[in-house]
């Protein structure tokens, strides 16, 4: 009976503890039954200026059943969110990953998503709700011997502690969009929370990267439509402006007449005075 290599066995081993290691938190594609699982937050209802959420495919799309979530309304807050089990990156890789697309001229708005941590209560999710993948700031420490602005002195610290879980999120247990769009249109899909980078690249390819090309040629498609378009108008606006001229034209010829039968009258008035 042969016998295996037991570095082949330790590598095997290996191999399967990555495989179970790998956790996929949360996975999102907006497909049927999707609003089971987002709040939608009342944030920003009572001024009427909360946004509606549209579900769609988009204007031009790879794929017209692959839908996402789109803003449908300018000038309007958006806040919505999801749970998922908590979840720590201690030790572990994190990966939060999703795609967006602007469907308009995006001149002031968002189109960001947010990790959140502890409880959260989602129906007020909004702009001031904290959340954690932020600018992070060193801590403070009063000054009883403060003399103006302090300057960094080029000496050891005695009291400083490096933290090597600097980087750690211990409770994650949400993810949102909250956002403020001028002009509408941004679609949100393909949503990831994992510790496994290859599953969130092979995820990619198969979302956007299958139907980025298609979307791309649906988009030239548009464009190239609407150029043709406002090439066939401007033709029709050229023609408006020269039968508004030859309306001019035709009012100066009337005038034209007009003065001349004044100036023939004036004429033979002219004449019976002579003969008097």
């Amino acid at each position: 009976m042969a016998k295996l290599n037991p570095n082949l066995i330790s590598l095997i081993l290996f191999a399967l503890v990555v495989i179970v290691s790998a956790e996929v938190i949360f996975e999102e594609k907006f497909d049927d039954g999707w609003e089971s699982r987002w709040v939608k937050s009342d944030w920003k209802k009572d001024d009427n200026t909360a946004g509606e959420w549209k579900h769609t495919a988009g204007n031009w799309s790879g794929d017209a059943n692959d839908k996402g979530i789109q803003t449908s309304e300018d000038y309007r807050f958006y806040a919505i969110s999801a749970e998922f089990p908590e979840f720590s990156n201690k030790d572990k890789t994190l990966v939060f990953q999703f795609s967006v697309k602007h469907e308009q001229k995006l001149d002031c708005g968002g189109g960001y998503m947010k990790l959140l941590s502890d409880d959260v209560d989602q129906k007020k999710f909004g702009g001031d709700t904290p959340y954690s993948n932020g600018e992070w700031k060193p801590k403070k420490i009063k000054n009883p011997n403060y003399k103006g602005k302090w300057k960094a002195p080029m000496i050891d610290n005695p009291e400083f502690k490096d933290d090597p879980e600097l980087y750690v999120f211990p409770k994650l247990k949400y993810v949102g969009v909250e956002l403020w769009q001028v002009k509408s249109g941004s679609l949100f899909d393909n949503v990831l929370v994992s510790d496994d980078p290859e599953y969130a690249k092979k995820l990619a390819e198969e979302t956007w990267g299958k139907h980025k090309d298609a979307e791309k040629a649906a988009f030239d498609e548009a464009e190239k439509k609407k150029e043709e378009e406002e090439s066939k108008d401007a033709p029709a606006e050229s023609d408006a402006e020269g039968e508004a001229e030859d309306d001019d034209n035709e009012g100066d010829d009337s005038d034209n007449e007009s003065k001349s039968e004044e100036t023939k009258e004036s004429e033979e008035t002219d004449a019976a005075h002579d003969e008097l």
